[in-house]
């Protein structure tokens, strides 16, 4: 799986938007310098977030982006699924619709359990436990792991 600058640009934003609380709007000038993020991309990948139910946006003085519901349930999967689409894709195409034979047939039950784990792990973190830093016990346990951390 490889996670996109748009997915990582998108979920930060998301989590300086659930910092900041229901009930207060950012401008996109300031999550863009929070986070060190392009502005003109942001607005874009802020536009996506909007059309997909994520944000919210009130122009005026007063004006920003808020989560249009509460961050605890939005999931990261949530955010990255708007901005680029399935979490889990082999050539652009989803698991369940490919098809493979020979000593190949057995791939599409890995690509299945790959996106089953993608699925459980960044569809069941809210933007709320990131934004706490309060993580599930297993996605720590699974960080925990030395061997996570390095590049094979």
């Amino acid at each position: 799986m490889r996670i996109s600058a748009r997915a990582d640009y998108a979920v930060r934003a998301a989590l300086e938007l659930a910092a900041a609380g229901d009930d207060t709007s950012v401008k996109a000038e300031v999550i863009a310098t929070a986070q060190g993020i392009p502005h003109k991309f942001l607005e874009g990948i802020l536009g996506d977030m909007r059309r997909g139910g994520l944000v919210a946006s009130q122009r005026g003085g007063k004006g920003g982006y808020r989560l249009a519901r509460p961050a605890d349930s939005i999931a990261i999967a949530d955010v990255i699924r708007v901005v680029d689409g399935p979490l889990v894709s082999v050539r652009g195409v989803r698991p369940p619709e490919l098809s493979y034979s020979g000593p190949a047939e057995a791939l599409l039950p890995l690509w299945i359990a790959v996106r089953a784990n993608v699925r459980k792990i960044l569809g069941e973190v809210t933007l709320a436990e990131v934004a706490a830093a309060k993580l599930p016990d297993e996605v720590l346990g699974l960080a925990e792991d030395p061997e996570a951390w390095t590049n094979p």
